[in-house]
């Protein structure tokens, strides 16, 4: 659980809730354009940020399983990805 208290855990954390948030609100006001849904754009950013909320518990909750870091499959590496700061 101490990879819960590492910047480079939030950093990697708030990246994929960032990205959670786009691809939700993009999702969701792409099918108001294509009529396949009608939302207004406060719902959208609702659900964009319940989405987000989302993310981030799931990062937290895999935090101390497989490799450090906030996913399941992925490690943070120290200084980099290549390791070499």
């Amino acid at each position: 659980m101490a990879t819960l208290f590492t910047t480079s855990f939030w950093a990697n954390a708030a990246e994929r809730a960032v990205k959670t948030f786009a691809q939700t609100l993009l999702a969701a006001l792409g099918l108001d354009t294509a009529d396949l849904l009608s939302l207004p754009w406060t719902h959208a950013l609702a659900l964009a940020g319940v989405a987000t909320v989302l993310s981030v518990i799931t990062s937290i909750a895999t935090a101390g399983t497989g490799k450090p870091g906030p996913g399941i499959t992925e490690s943070v590496t120290p200084g980099g990805a290549d390791g070499t700061g």
